[in-house]
Protein backbone atom coordinates (compact mmCIF):
# COMPACT_ATOMS: atom_id res chain seq x y z
CA UNK A 1 0.00 0.00 0.00
CA UNK A 2 1.07 3.60 -0.44
CA UNK A 3 0.82 6.39 -2.95
CA UNK A 4 4.23 5.78 -4.46
CA UNK A 5 4.24 2.01 -4.83
CA UNK A 6 6.26 1.46 -1.68
CA UNK A 7 4.06 -1.49 -0.75
CA UNK A 8 4.69 -3.23 -4.07
CA UNK A 9 8.42 -2.60 -4.22
CA UNK A 10 8.92 -3.81 -0.65
CA UNK A 11 8.26 -7.35 -1.92
CA UNK A 12 11.79 -7.35 -3.39
CA UNK A 13 13.08 -7.56 0.20
CA UNK A 14 11.90 -11.17 0.43
CA UNK A 15 11.99 -12.40 -3.19
CA UNK A 16 14.48 -13.32 -5.91
CA UNK A 17 12.11 -12.57 -8.77
CA UNK A 18 8.68 -11.02 -9.34
CA UNK A 19 6.32 -11.57 -12.25
CA UNK A 20 3.31 -9.41 -13.11
CA UNK A 21 0.81 -10.63 -15.70
CA UNK A 22 -1.84 -8.08 -16.65
CA UNK A 23 -4.55 -7.34 -19.18
CA UNK A 24 -6.61 -4.16 -19.50
CA UNK A 25 -10.40 -4.39 -19.37
CA UNK A 26 -10.90 -2.58 -22.72
CA UNK A 27 -11.97 -4.77 -25.63
CA UNK A 28 -9.09 -5.88 -27.82
CA UNK A 29 -6.46 -5.24 -25.15
CA UNK A 30 -3.29 -7.25 -25.23
CA UNK A 31 -1.81 -9.04 -22.23
CA UNK A 32 1.73 -8.49 -20.99
CA UNK A 33 4.16 -10.07 -18.54
CA UNK A 34 6.63 -7.95 -16.59
CA UNK A 35 9.55 -9.74 -14.88
CA UNK A 36 12.28 -8.36 -12.62
CA UNK A 37 14.77 -9.45 -9.97
CA UNK A 38 14.77 -5.97 -8.48
CA UNK A 39 18.30 -5.23 -9.60
CA UNK A 40 19.08 -2.95 -12.55
CA UNK A 41 16.65 -4.09 -15.27
CA UNK A 42 13.39 -5.79 -16.12
CA UNK A 43 11.74 -7.48 -19.13
CA UNK A 44 8.32 -7.03 -20.73
CA UNK A 45 6.80 -9.48 -23.17
CA UNK A 46 3.41 -10.02 -24.75
CA UNK A 47 1.54 -13.11 -23.54
CA UNK A 48 -1.73 -14.92 -24.05
CA UNK A 49 -4.26 -14.20 -21.26
CA UNK A 50 -7.99 -14.71 -21.61
CA UNK A 51 -9.34 -12.80 -18.62
CA UNK A 52 -8.80 -9.18 -17.73
CA UNK A 53 -7.04 -8.24 -14.48
CA UNK A 54 -3.63 -8.64 -12.87
CA UNK A 55 -1.82 -11.56 -11.30
CA UNK A 56 1.36 -11.02 -9.26
CA UNK A 57 3.60 -14.01 -8.51
CA UNK A 58 7.08 -14.27 -7.06
CA UNK A 59 9.83 -16.63 -6.00
CA UNK A 60 10.68 -16.26 -2.31
CA UNK A 61 14.25 -16.19 -1.06
CA UNK A 62 15.35 -19.31 0.76
CA UNK A 63 15.41 -17.54 4.14
CA UNK A 64 11.98 -15.94 3.62
CA UNK A 65 9.89 -19.03 2.92
CA UNK A 66 7.66 -18.27 5.93
CA UNK A 67 5.79 -15.78 3.74
CA UNK A 68 4.37 -18.74 1.83
CA UNK A 69 2.70 -20.04 5.00
CA UNK A 70 -1.01 -19.40 5.41
CA UNK A 71 -0.68 -18.25 9.03
CA UNK A 72 1.92 -15.63 8.13
CA UNK A 73 -0.10 -14.18 5.26
CA UNK A 74 -3.27 -14.16 7.35
CA UNK A 75 -1.55 -12.40 10.27
CA UNK A 76 -0.26 -9.67 7.94
CA UNK A 77 -3.67 -9.15 6.35
CA UNK A 78 -5.43 -9.07 9.71
CA UNK A 79 -2.99 -6.48 11.03
CA UNK A 80 -2.88 -4.09 8.09
CA UNK A 81 -6.02 -4.68 6.02
CA UNK A 82 -8.56 -6.16 8.36
CA UNK A 83 -11.09 -3.37 7.88
CA UNK A 84 -10.94 -2.73 4.12
CA UNK A 85 -14.34 -2.66 2.38
CA UNK A 86 -13.81 -5.71 0.17
CA UNK A 87 -13.16 -9.33 1.26
CA UNK A 88 -9.64 -10.76 1.26
CA UNK A 89 -9.15 -14.51 0.77
CA UNK A 90 -6.28 -16.89 1.53
CA UNK A 91 -6.87 -20.30 -0.06
CA UNK A 92 -10.59 -19.54 -0.35
CA UNK A 93 -10.84 -18.52 3.32
CA UNK A 94 -12.05 -14.98 4.04
CA UNK A 95 -9.57 -13.34 6.37
CA UNK A 96 -10.93 -9.86 7.14
CA UNK A 97 -14.18 -10.62 8.95
CA UNK A 98 -13.99 -7.93 11.69
CA UNK A 99 -16.03 -4.87 10.79
CA UNK A 100 -14.86 -1.29 11.11
CA UNK A 101 -17.39 -0.42 13.83
CA UNK A 102 -16.21 3.17 14.03
CA UNK A 103 -17.70 3.77 10.56
CA UNK A 104 -21.15 2.64 11.70
CA UNK A 105 -23.76 4.66 13.57
CA UNK A 106 -23.75 4.29 17.36
CA UNK A 107 -27.36 3.20 17.48
CA UNK A 108 -26.68 0.38 15.03
CA UNK A 109 -23.94 -1.22 17.12
CA UNK A 110 -24.76 -3.86 19.72
CA UNK A 111 -22.97 -4.07 23.06
CA UNK A 112 -21.71 -7.57 22.20
CA UNK A 113 -20.12 -6.22 19.02
CA UNK A 114 -18.32 -3.51 20.98
CA UNK A 115 -17.02 -6.05 23.49
CA UNK A 116 -15.75 -8.38 20.77
CA UNK A 117 -14.13 -5.50 18.91
CA UNK A 118 -12.44 -4.31 22.12
CA UNK A 119 -11.04 -7.79 22.76
CA UNK A 120 -9.75 -7.93 19.19
CA UNK A 121 -8.09 -4.52 19.26
CA UNK A 122 -6.62 -4.80 22.79
CA UNK A 123 -5.82 -8.52 23.16
CA UNK A 124 -7.75 -8.37 26.44
CA UNK A 125 -9.97 -11.23 27.62
CA UNK A 126 -12.28 -9.05 29.71
CA UNK A 127 -14.97 -6.62 28.64
CA UNK A 128 -14.08 -2.90 28.79
CA UNK A 129 -15.16 -0.59 31.60
CA UNK A 130 -16.60 1.83 29.06
CA UNK A 131 -16.22 3.24 25.58
CA UNK A 132 -16.44 6.47 23.61
CA UNK A 133 -17.39 6.78 19.93
CA UNK A 134 -17.51 10.03 17.99
CA UNK A 135 -16.81 11.64 14.61
CA UNK A 136 -15.41 15.09 13.85
CA UNK A 137 -16.01 16.90 10.56
CA UNK A 138 -14.80 20.33 9.51
CA UNK A 139 -11.32 21.66 8.92
CA UNK A 140 -10.07 18.16 9.69
CA UNK A 141 -11.97 14.90 9.78
CA UNK A 142 -11.63 11.77 11.83
CA UNK A 143 -13.59 9.04 13.51
CA UNK A 144 -12.70 7.43 16.83
CA UNK A 145 -13.78 4.42 18.85
CA UNK A 146 -11.96 4.36 22.20
CA UNK A 147 -12.20 2.04 25.19
CA UNK A 148 -11.23 2.29 28.86
CA UNK A 149 -10.11 -1.16 30.10
CA UNK A 150 -11.64 -2.65 33.22
CA UNK A 151 -8.30 -3.49 34.84
CA UNK A 152 -4.82 -2.03 34.69
CA UNK A 153 -1.71 -4.04 33.78
CA UNK A 154 0.68 -5.00 36.57
CA UNK A 155 3.34 -2.57 35.38
CA UNK A 156 0.99 0.34 34.67
CA UNK A 157 3.51 2.97 33.60
CA UNK A 158 5.72 0.57 31.62
CA UNK A 159 2.97 -1.33 29.80
CA UNK A 160 1.12 1.84 28.83
CA UNK A 161 4.02 3.03 26.69
CA UNK A 162 3.08 1.06 23.60
CA UNK A 163 0.15 -0.22 21.57
CA UNK A 164 -2.53 1.99 23.01
CA UNK A 165 -4.48 3.60 20.17
CA UNK A 166 -4.28 2.32 16.58
CA UNK A 167 -4.09 4.87 13.77
CA UNK A 168 -5.86 4.15 10.48
CA UNK A 169 -6.19 6.12 7.26
CA UNK A 170 -9.42 5.27 5.44
CA UNK A 171 -9.55 1.88 7.22
CA UNK A 172 -5.96 1.04 6.29
CA UNK A 173 -3.69 0.38 9.26
CA UNK A 174 -0.88 2.90 9.83
CA UNK A 175 0.41 2.50 13.42
CA UNK A 176 -0.50 0.44 16.47
CA UNK A 177 1.26 2.75 18.93
CA UNK A 178 0.17 6.21 17.81
CA UNK A 179 1.61 8.00 20.85
CA UNK A 180 1.08 11.39 19.22
CA UNK A 181 -2.71 10.93 19.43
CA UNK A 182 -2.93 10.56 23.21
CA UNK A 183 -1.32 12.49 26.09
CA UNK A 184 0.82 10.30 28.32
CA UNK A 185 -1.64 10.37 31.22
CA UNK A 186 -4.34 8.81 29.00
CA UNK A 187 -2.17 5.98 27.68
CA UNK A 188 -4.55 3.47 29.24
CA UNK A 189 -6.93 4.05 26.31
CA UNK A 190 -7.38 1.34 23.69
CA UNK A 191 -9.08 1.73 20.34
CA UNK A 192 -8.96 3.18 16.86
CA UNK A 193 -8.63 6.60 15.29
CA UNK A 194 -9.29 6.80 11.54
CA UNK A 195 -8.57 9.98 9.59
CA UNK A 196 -8.66 10.75 5.90
CA UNK A 197 -6.35 13.72 6.39
CA UNK A 198 -3.16 11.63 6.48
CA UNK A 199 -1.52 9.90 3.50
CA UNK A 200 -1.22 6.12 3.48
CA UNK A 201 2.57 6.29 3.40
CA UNK A 202 2.70 8.37 6.58
CA UNK A 203 5.90 7.98 8.61
CA UNK A 204 6.64 8.29 12.30
CA UNK A 205 8.34 11.63 11.62
CA UNK A 206 5.26 12.92 9.81
CA UNK A 207 2.90 11.98 12.64
CA UNK A 208 5.16 13.59 15.23
CA UNK A 209 5.15 16.95 13.43
CA UNK A 210 1.67 16.90 11.87
CA UNK A 211 -0.69 19.69 12.95
CA UNK A 212 -3.56 17.32 12.15
CA UNK A 213 -2.32 14.89 14.79
CA UNK A 214 -2.11 17.71 17.34
CA UNK A 215 -5.69 18.78 16.63
CA UNK A 216 -6.94 15.20 16.88
CA UNK A 217 -5.09 14.78 20.18
CA UNK A 218 -6.73 17.89 21.64
CA UNK A 219 -10.21 16.75 20.64
CA UNK A 220 -9.68 13.23 22.00
CA UNK A 221 -8.36 14.58 25.31
CA UNK A 222 -11.38 16.84 25.75
CA UNK A 223 -13.84 14.06 24.87
CA UNK A 224 -12.24 11.58 27.29
CA UNK A 225 -12.19 14.11 30.14
CA UNK A 226 -15.88 14.83 29.48
CA UNK A 227 -16.66 11.12 29.71
CA UNK A 228 -14.77 10.83 33.00
CA UNK A 229 -16.56 13.91 34.36
CA UNK A 230 -19.89 12.33 33.46
CA UNK A 231 -18.92 9.12 35.27
CA UNK A 232 -17.72 11.06 38.32
CA UNK A 233 -21.06 12.91 38.45
CA UNK A 234 -23.56 10.20 37.52
CA UNK A 235 -21.78 6.84 37.87
CA UNK A 236 -19.61 7.25 40.96
CA UNK A 237 -18.89 3.54 41.44
CA UNK A 238 -17.70 3.18 37.86
CA UNK A 239 -15.52 6.27 38.18
CA UNK A 240 -13.96 5.06 41.44
CA UNK A 241 -13.24 1.72 39.78
CA UNK A 242 -11.53 3.57 36.95
CA UNK A 243 -9.57 5.77 39.33
CA UNK A 244 -8.36 2.92 41.53
CA UNK A 245 -7.02 1.20 38.41
CA UNK A 246 -5.61 4.10 36.42
CA UNK A 247 -5.42 6.94 38.96
CA UNK A 248 -1.61 6.79 39.34
CA UNK A 249 -1.18 7.37 35.60
CA UNK A 250 -4.06 9.82 35.25
CA UNK A 251 -2.74 12.05 38.08
CA UNK A 252 0.43 12.82 36.11
CA UNK A 253 -1.70 14.99 33.84
CA UNK A 254 -1.68 17.64 36.57
CA UNK A 255 2.01 18.22 35.86
CA UNK A 256 1.96 17.73 32.09
CA UNK A 257 -1.30 19.15 30.68
CA UNK A 258 -1.53 22.77 31.75
CA UNK A 259 -4.53 23.57 29.52
CA UNK A 260 -6.63 20.86 31.21
CA UNK A 261 -5.10 21.07 34.69
CA UNK A 262 -8.23 22.38 36.42
CA UNK A 263 -10.40 19.66 34.90
CA UNK A 264 -7.94 16.97 35.98
CA UNK A 265 -7.72 18.40 39.52
CA UNK A 266 -11.52 18.15 39.84
CA UNK A 267 -11.28 14.47 38.87
CA UNK A 268 -8.61 13.56 41.45
CA UNK A 269 -9.64 11.30 44.30
CA UNK A 270 -8.00 10.45 47.65
CA UNK A 271 -8.58 8.47 50.79
CA UNK A 272 -9.35 10.68 53.78
CA UNK A 273 -9.73 10.68 57.54
CA UNK A 274 -13.41 11.49 56.93
CA UNK A 275 -14.05 8.45 54.72
CA UNK A 276 -14.16 4.76 55.43
CA UNK A 277 -11.58 2.29 54.17
CA UNK A 278 -11.18 2.31 50.38
CA UNK A 279 -13.69 5.15 49.93
CA UNK A 280 -12.43 8.13 47.97
CA UNK A 281 -13.13 11.84 48.09
CA UNK A 282 -12.44 14.83 45.85
CA UNK A 283 -11.06 18.25 46.73
CA UNK A 284 -14.58 19.59 46.26
CA UNK A 285 -15.96 17.04 48.72
CA UNK A 286 -13.26 17.97 51.24
CA UNK A 287 -14.03 21.70 50.97
CA UNK A 288 -17.75 21.06 51.47
CA UNK A 289 -16.95 19.48 54.87
CA UNK A 290 -14.45 22.09 56.08
CA UNK A 291 -15.07 23.89 59.36
CA UNK A 292 -16.03 27.58 59.06
CA UNK A 293 -12.76 28.77 60.62
CA UNK A 294 -10.59 26.38 58.57
CA UNK A 295 -8.50 28.05 55.86
CA UNK A 296 -6.27 25.20 54.69
CA UNK A 297 -6.68 21.78 53.11
CA UNK A 298 -4.56 19.28 55.03
CA UNK A 299 -2.86 16.17 53.72
CA UNK A 300 -0.38 13.57 54.89
CA UNK A 301 1.56 11.03 52.83
CA UNK A 302 2.28 7.42 53.70
CA UNK A 303 2.39 3.90 52.33
CA UNK A 304 -1.06 2.87 53.53
CA UNK A 305 -3.96 4.05 55.70
CA UNK A 306 -3.06 2.19 58.91
CA UNK A 307 0.50 3.54 58.84
CA UNK A 308 -0.73 7.08 58.34
CA UNK A 309 -3.15 6.87 61.27
CA UNK A 310 -0.29 5.80 63.58
CA UNK A 311 1.70 8.91 62.66
CA UNK A 312 2.02 11.27 65.68
CA UNK A 313 1.55 14.30 63.42
CA UNK A 314 -2.07 13.42 62.71
CA UNK A 315 -3.19 13.15 66.34
CA UNK A 316 -4.38 16.73 66.71
CA UNK A 317 -6.40 16.60 63.50
CA UNK A 318 -8.15 13.34 64.33
CA UNK A 319 -8.97 14.54 67.86
CA UNK A 320 -10.42 17.83 66.59
CA UNK A 321 -12.25 16.34 63.57
CA UNK A 322 -10.12 18.24 61.08
CA UNK A 323 -10.20 16.24 57.86
CA UNK A 324 -6.88 15.12 56.38
CA UNK A 325 -6.39 13.70 52.90
CA UNK A 326 -4.37 10.47 52.86
CA UNK A 327 -1.83 10.41 50.04
CA UNK A 328 -1.08 6.69 49.77
CA UNK A 329 -0.06 6.70 46.10
CA UNK A 330 3.63 7.61 45.48
CA UNK A 331 2.51 9.73 42.51
CA UNK A 332 0.56 11.99 44.89
CA UNK A 333 3.68 13.59 46.31
CA UNK A 334 4.62 14.76 42.82
CA UNK A 335 1.18 16.11 41.92
CA UNK A 336 -0.53 17.51 45.04
CA UNK A 337 2.23 20.00 45.99
CA UNK A 338 2.15 21.18 42.37
CA UNK A 339 -1.54 22.07 42.72
CA UNK A 340 -0.71 24.25 45.80
CA UNK A 341 -4.28 25.50 46.35
CA UNK A 342 -7.91 24.71 45.62
CA UNK A 343 -10.87 27.06 45.90
CA UNK A 344 -8.53 29.75 47.27
CA UNK A 345 -7.46 27.46 50.09
CA UNK A 346 -3.85 26.40 50.46
CA UNK A 347 -3.09 22.71 50.31
CA UNK A 348 -0.56 21.96 53.06
CA UNK A 349 1.20 18.91 54.45
CA UNK A 350 0.67 18.27 58.15
CA UNK A 351 4.26 16.97 58.19
CA UNK A 352 5.41 20.56 57.67
CA UNK A 353 6.28 22.84 60.60
CA UNK A 354 4.27 25.89 59.59
CA UNK A 355 0.68 24.61 59.54
CA UNK A 356 -1.99 26.88 60.97
CA UNK A 357 -3.31 25.15 64.10
CA UNK A 358 -3.94 26.40 67.61
CA UNK A 359 -4.58 24.57 70.84
CA UNK A 360 -7.63 25.43 72.92
CA UNK A 361 -7.35 26.58 76.53
CA UNK A 362 -8.36 23.14 77.83
CA UNK A 363 -5.60 21.53 75.81
CA UNK A 364 -3.02 23.86 77.29
CA UNK A 365 -3.94 23.45 80.96
CA UNK A 366 -1.48 20.65 81.74
CA UNK A 367 1.49 21.93 79.76
CA UNK A 368 4.93 22.46 81.24
CA UNK A 369 5.21 26.00 82.59
CA UNK A 370 6.85 28.52 80.29
CA UNK A 371 9.88 29.09 82.51
CA UNK A 372 10.53 25.35 82.68
CA UNK A 373 9.76 24.82 78.97
CA UNK A 374 12.69 26.97 77.85
CA UNK A 375 15.04 24.91 80.02
CA UNK A 376 13.69 21.65 78.55
CA UNK A 377 13.99 22.92 74.99
CA UNK A 378 17.58 24.06 75.60
CA UNK A 379 18.47 20.63 77.01
CA UNK A 380 16.98 18.92 73.92
CA UNK A 381 19.00 21.24 71.69
CA UNK A 382 22.16 20.60 73.69
CA UNK A 383 21.81 16.80 73.56
CA UNK A 384 20.68 16.51 69.94
CA UNK A 385 22.91 19.24 68.51
CA UNK A 386 23.27 18.96 64.72
CA UNK A 387 20.91 15.98 64.56
CA UNK A 388 17.92 18.35 64.30
CA UNK A 389 17.20 21.67 62.66
CA UNK A 390 15.53 23.05 65.79
CA UNK A 391 13.47 22.09 68.84
CA UNK A 392 10.13 23.81 69.50
CA UNK A 393 6.91 23.36 71.45
CA UNK A 394 4.30 21.31 69.57
CA UNK A 395 0.72 22.34 68.88
CA UNK A 396 -0.21 19.13 67.07
CA UNK A 397 0.73 16.33 69.50
CA UNK A 398 -1.84 14.67 71.78
CA UNK A 399 -0.59 11.32 73.09
CA UNK A 400 3.01 11.21 71.79
CA UNK A 401 5.80 13.04 73.64
CA UNK A 402 7.70 14.19 70.53
CA UNK A 403 7.54 14.19 66.76
CA UNK A 404 9.74 15.17 63.85
CA UNK A 405 8.43 17.51 61.18
CA UNK A 406 9.83 18.96 57.98
CA UNK A 407 10.92 22.58 57.89
CA UNK A 408 8.91 25.04 55.82
CA UNK A 409 11.33 24.67 52.88
CA UNK A 410 11.90 20.94 53.33
CA UNK A 411 10.88 18.06 51.09
CA UNK A 412 7.94 15.76 51.84
CA UNK A 413 9.11 12.69 53.83
CA UNK A 414 7.67 10.30 51.22
CA UNK A 415 9.49 12.18 48.49
CA UNK A 416 12.72 11.78 50.41
CA UNK A 417 12.14 8.04 50.64
CA UNK A 418 11.73 7.88 46.88
CA UNK A 419 14.91 9.91 46.45
CA UNK A 420 16.72 7.43 48.68
CA UNK A 421 15.48 4.52 46.59
CA UNK A 422 16.81 6.26 43.48
CA UNK A 423 20.10 7.28 45.09
CA UNK A 424 21.50 5.31 48.04
CA UNK A 425 23.83 8.22 48.86
CA UNK A 426 20.97 10.70 49.17
CA UNK A 427 20.82 12.28 52.64
CA UNK A 428 17.49 13.27 54.17
CA UNK A 429 17.09 16.81 55.42
CA UNK A 430 17.34 17.61 59.11
CA UNK A 431 14.02 17.48 60.89
CA UNK A 432 12.54 19.99 63.30
CA UNK A 433 11.64 18.33 66.60
CA UNK A 434 8.41 19.27 68.32
CA UNK A 435 7.84 18.34 71.98
CA UNK A 436 4.49 17.80 73.66
CA UNK A 437 4.63 19.88 76.85
CA UNK A 438 1.52 18.13 78.18
CA UNK A 439 3.10 14.66 78.05
CA UNK A 440 4.23 13.06 81.32
CA UNK A 441 7.67 12.16 79.95
CA UNK A 442 8.37 15.82 79.11
CA UNK A 443 7.13 16.84 82.57
CA UNK A 444 9.38 14.24 84.19
CA UNK A 445 12.36 15.47 82.18
CA UNK A 446 11.57 19.02 83.30
CA UNK A 447 11.49 17.95 86.97
CA UNK A 448 14.74 15.97 86.65
CA UNK A 449 16.50 18.93 85.04
CA UNK A 450 15.23 21.22 87.82
CA UNK A 451 16.50 18.82 90.52
CA UNK A 452 19.86 18.38 88.85
CA UNK A 453 19.66 14.62 89.32
CA UNK A 454 20.18 11.76 86.86
CA UNK A 455 21.75 13.89 84.14
CA UNK A 456 22.80 10.80 82.18
CA UNK A 457 19.27 9.41 82.33
CA UNK A 458 17.84 12.70 81.03
CA UNK A 459 20.26 12.72 78.07
CA UNK A 460 19.60 9.08 77.22
CA UNK A 461 15.85 9.66 77.39
CA UNK A 462 16.11 12.59 74.99
CA UNK A 463 18.19 10.53 72.54
CA UNK A 464 15.72 7.66 72.82
CA UNK A 465 12.80 9.97 72.10
CA UNK A 466 14.61 11.32 69.06
CA UNK A 467 15.50 7.91 67.61
CA UNK A 468 12.02 6.62 68.42
CA UNK A 469 10.64 9.40 66.25
CA UNK A 470 13.08 8.39 63.51
CA UNK A 471 11.90 4.81 63.85
CA UNK A 472 8.24 5.83 63.37
CA UNK A 473 9.23 7.78 60.28
CA UNK A 474 11.22 4.85 58.93
CA UNK A 475 14.58 6.61 58.69
CA UNK A 476 16.42 5.42 61.81
CA UNK A 477 19.97 4.41 60.84
CA UNK A 478 21.27 2.93 64.12
CA UNK A 479 18.82 0.34 65.51
CA UNK A 480 21.56 -1.36 67.55
CA UNK A 481 22.28 1.90 69.46
CA UNK A 482 18.57 2.37 69.96
CA UNK A 483 18.14 -1.12 71.45
CA UNK A 484 21.24 -0.79 73.67
CA UNK A 485 20.00 2.51 75.05
CA UNK A 486 16.54 1.06 75.57
CA UNK A 487 18.08 -1.75 77.63
CA UNK A 488 19.89 0.81 79.81
CA UNK A 489 16.62 2.62 80.40
CA UNK A 490 14.86 -0.64 81.24
CA UNK A 491 17.61 -1.52 83.75
CA UNK A 492 17.06 1.83 85.44
CA UNK A 493 13.25 1.45 85.36
CA UNK A 494 13.36 -2.05 86.87
CA UNK A 495 15.76 -1.28 89.70
CA UNK A 496 14.32 -1.66 93.20
CA UNK A 497 13.96 1.59 95.12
Amino acid sequence: IGQFGVGFYSVFMVTDEITVETKHSALGSKAYKWTSSGQSNYTIEEIEKENRGTKISFKLKDDQKEFADDWKVKSILKKYSNFVDFPLFVNDEEVNKVQALWHRKKEDIKEEELTEFYKFISNDFSEPLGHLQFAVEGNFNFKALLFIPKTAPVALFKDMNEKSVHLYSNKIFIQDDAKELIPDYLKFLKGVVDTEDLPLNVSREVTQSSPVMTKIKNVITGKVLSLLEEWADKEKEKYEEFFKNFGPLFKTGVNSDFSNKNRIVELLRFESSATKDAELTSFNGYVSRMKPEQNEIYYISGSYREQIERNPNIEYFLKNNLEVLYLTDPVDIFTVPYISEYDNKKIVSIDKANIDINKTESESENETKNEDLNVVIERFKSVLGEKVENVVESKRLVSHPVTLVVGSMGMDPQMEKIMQMMDKNYSTSKRLMEINTSHQIIKNISSMIASGKNEELVNKTILQLFEGALLIEGIMKSPSDFVARMNDLLIFATQEN
